[in-house]
C-alpha cells in the first residue's frame, strides 16, 4: 500500500525552466549593474568583450530554460497557443516575457560585441548614454516583469497557501539574483580578476537576503492550518472518516501529477540540504573567493545544485485539497 501524503509532484522541466532563467536574469542584471557602476565612475568601465560574451552566457541559460519548457508540454506544437491568455494568465505573460527579455540580451551582446555602440542622449550633467545604457534599462525592466510573471504563476493561486503568498515573488527575484551574481562572480575571474570582488560582494549581499526570504517563507508555511479536510472533500460530515482504497482509479492522473511518493524522512531531510547548498555553504565560498577566486566557480556550482533542492521543495511542499480525497492507493 502506497499513502502519498498531501503534497505536490514536481514537475523536473519547470525546476530547470525556473532555476535556469532565474540565474540568466541575476546574471543580466549583475552585468548591467557594473556597467551602471562604472558609467557614473565608481568602477573602471570593461571592454564590450565583457559585457557582450558575459550576455552570450546569460542567452545560453535561457535557452537552456526554454528548452526544458518544452518537455512539460503536452503539445509543444501548440506552445504559442499559451500566449492568447496574457490579459488574465500570469503563465501566458511569462510566455511573452521571456522571448521578450532573451531578445532584449542578445542586443545587448550585439551592440557590446559589434562596437556599434552610439550616443542616444547626452544629459544636462554631461554623462553621455550610450545604445547599451539604454538596452541594458530596458533589459533590467523585462528581468524584473519576469520574474514578478514566473512568481506570480504560483502567487496568484489562492487554494495552495504554502505558493499564495508575496514572499513567493520575493524569493524568486531574490534567489535568481543571488545565483546571476555568483556566475558573475566566476565569470569576472576568469576574464577580469580585479572585477570579481565586485560581484563576489554582491552575491554575498543578495544570498543572504535570499536566505532571510526563504527562512520567512518556512516560518509562514509551517505555522498554516489547512482549511481542507477529507470530509469536505467528499462532502461528508461524519466526524471519523478513513479511506482505504481508490480501487480502479488508483493509478489516475490525479494520483500521477499531485503526489510526489517521498516520504516525510526525505522532507524533513531536504529542507537543511537545500538551505546549507544554497545559501550557506556558498556563502562561506564566496567570502573566500575574494582571496582565491576560482572558489567563486564551485560557489555557483554548489548553489545552483542547492537551488534546484529548493525548487523541488517548493512544489513538493504545497498541499493541493484534491490530495485529501485521492489519499491512499491501494
Amino acid at each position: 500500500m502506497y499513502l502519498p501524503g498531501d503534497d505536490m509532484k514536481p514537475a523536473y522541466s519547470v525546476i530547470f525552466l525556473t532555476t535556469l532563467i532565474g540565474a540568466a536574469q541575476g546574471l543580466f542584471l549583475a552585468l548591467f549593474t557594473h556597467q551602471s557602476y562604472a558609467l557614473f565612475g565608481l568602477l573602471p568601465m570593461q571592454s564590450g568583450a565583457f559585457y557582450g560574451y558575459g550576455s552570450v552566457l546569460a542567452i545560453l541559460l535561457l535557452t537552456g530554460g526554454l528548452i526544458a519548457s518544452f518537455f512539460h508540454l503536452g503539445r509543444p506544437e501548440r506552445a504559442w497557443r499559451s500566449a492568447t491568455q496574457w490579459r488574465t494568465s500570469w503563465l501566458s505573460r511569462e510566455v511573452i516575457a521571456l522571448p521578450a527579455f532573451m531578445g532584449l540580451t542578445f542586443l545587448y551582446a550585439v551592440v557590446h560585441l559589434s562596437g556599434f555602440n552610439p550616443e542616444v542622449v547626452m544629459l544636462p550633467s554631461g554623462l553621455s548614454v550610450n545604445l547599451s545604457v539604454v538596452l541594458g534599462v530596458i533589459g533590467t525592466l523585462l528581468a524584473f516583469v519576469l520574474f514578478i510573471c514566473t512568481g506570480m504563476i504560483y502567487a496568484c493561486l489562492r487554494f495552495l497557501r504554502e505558493w499564495h503568498s508575496p514572499l513567493t515573488v520575493i524569493n524568486y527575484i531574490l534567489m535568481g539574483g543571488a545565483s546571476g551574481f555568483t556566475l558573475g562572480a566566476f565569470y569576472a575571474a576568469l576574464t577580469v580578476p580585479s572585477q570579481a570582488a565586485f560581484f563576489g560582494g554582491w552575491a554575498i549581499i543578495i544570498t543572504l537576503l535570499a536566505l532571510l526570504g526563504r527562512i520567512a517563507s518556512l516560518v509562514r508555511n509551517a505555522r498554516l492550518k489547512p482549511k481542507s479536510t477529507i470530509q469536505t472533500a467528499i462532502g461528508v460530515k461524519h466526524p471519523y472518516i478513513r479511506q482505504r482504497s481508490q480501487g480502479f482509479m488508483g493509478g489516475s492522473f490525479n494520483t500521477r501529477e499531485f503526489f510526489h511518493g517521498k516520504s516525510d524522512a526525505f522532507l524533513r531531510t531536504i529542507k537543511p540540504a537545500f538551505l546549507l547548498l544554497a545559501f550557506i555553504v556558498p556563502l562561506g565560498l564566496l567570502a573566500l573567493g575574494m582571496l582565491t577566486p576560482l572558489l567563486f566557480g564551485i560557489a555557483f556550482v554548489i548553489q545552483y545544485a542547492g537551488l534546484l533542492a529548493e525548487r523541488w521543495f517548493f512544489f513538493a511542499q504545497a498541499n493541493h485539497p484534491q490530495n485529501h480525497y485521492y489519499q491512499t492507493v491501494g
